[in-house]
């Protein structure tokens, strides 16, 4: 009788850690992977601040203004256009520092030109998207330049690139360090339970009868731990948020709902996938075996 109950609880604390460990290792991967979502989007942020400046001629026609207007509203690589005039520039503190004096007094008349100022999306950091761009616009009527600041872009897409590769080589050796993590728990607790397996076998029970209540236990505890997992991603995603309120705008709904969503499904699947690889060995393993494993 004592032999039993210690068996059961044996069973039970092996069955709780191994849900545990499992859980641990989804909640790492989940908080990595959102990390990593949220480090691409401040990249994608950083790349798409790049503004170029298409500056009109001194003497456009209206027509020609709006038609440079209406081409730089349907290319797919402008994300927002801001018309400035000269007398807007000419009125800016930051500008007016630079000189000593009004530059109208000296040369009596405004020299700047009136621009559209267009920032530029993520799709910026694809080679020879922006010159294309350029070459098109300053083929308009009423244009008389258009330029943007080319080394800073390629020092900015050269870096944000650099960090992309870093982040996705920590999370894939993450991911492999996990999926190994995972496989020896499972593979643990079902060599806890190898003498079971073996004593179904000599009883003439079939692969899989014996394989179907191990499968159903990893599904239930796949689901357990994927939950669990989600409830300790949610509460340090809420205290990250309150102690740190700039990343609530990293925390989109769409993008947190898919990394619940995964973690679950992620802990039915490997769990679900080792206990198969697990339990399938033991089966087919010869009984004088069993006991010299």
């Amino acid at each position: 009788m004592k032999d039993d109950k210690r068996l059961k609880r044996k069973v039970r604390n092996s069955y709780l850690i191994s849900t545990l460990s499992m859980a641990l290792v989804l909640f790492l991967l989940g908080s990595v992977g959102y990390l990593m979502l949220a480090a691409m989007k401040v990249a994608d942020t950083l790349q798409g601040s790049i503004v170029v400046m298409v500056e009109l001629k001194e003497h456009y026609t209206p027509e020609q203004r709006d038609a440079v207007a209406a081409y730089l509203a349907e290319e797919p690589l402008a994300s927002d256009i801001r018309f400035v005039s000269k007398g807007e520039k000419a009125d800016d503190e930051a500008f007016r520092r630079l000189f000593e004096s009004s530059f109208e007094e000296v040369l009596g008349e405004n020299p700047l030109l009136d621009s559209y100022e267009v920032t530029l999306t993520a799709v910026s950091a694809v080679e020879g998207e922006v010159e294309r761009v350029l070459t098109n616009i300053e083929q308009l009527a009423g244009v008389d330049r258009a330029t943007y600041p080319a080394q800073m872009a390629e020092r900015l897409h050269r870096t944000v690139g650099k960090i992309r590769f870093v982040l996705l080589l920590f999370g894939g050796a993450l991911l492999i360090i996990s999926l190994i993590l995972l496989n020896n728990t499972v593979r643990l607790a079902i060599y806890s339970k190898r003498y079971i397996i073996n004593t179904m076998k000599l009883v003439g029970a079939t692969k899989w009868f014996i394989m179907r209540p191990f499968l159903w236990s990893s599904i239930s505890q796949g689901i357990s731990s994927g939950l669990l997992a989600a409830l300790l991603f949610g509460a340090a995603l809420y205290g990250l948020n309150e102690a740190v309120p700039e990343l609530a705008t990293l925390a989109e709904l769409e993008k947190v709902a898919v990394l619940v969503g995964g973690m679950v499904a992620l802990g039915v699947v490997l769990s679900l996938l080792f206990t198969t690889f697990a339990v399938n060995k033991f089966v087919n393993m010869k009984s004088n075996k069993i006991y010299l494993y």
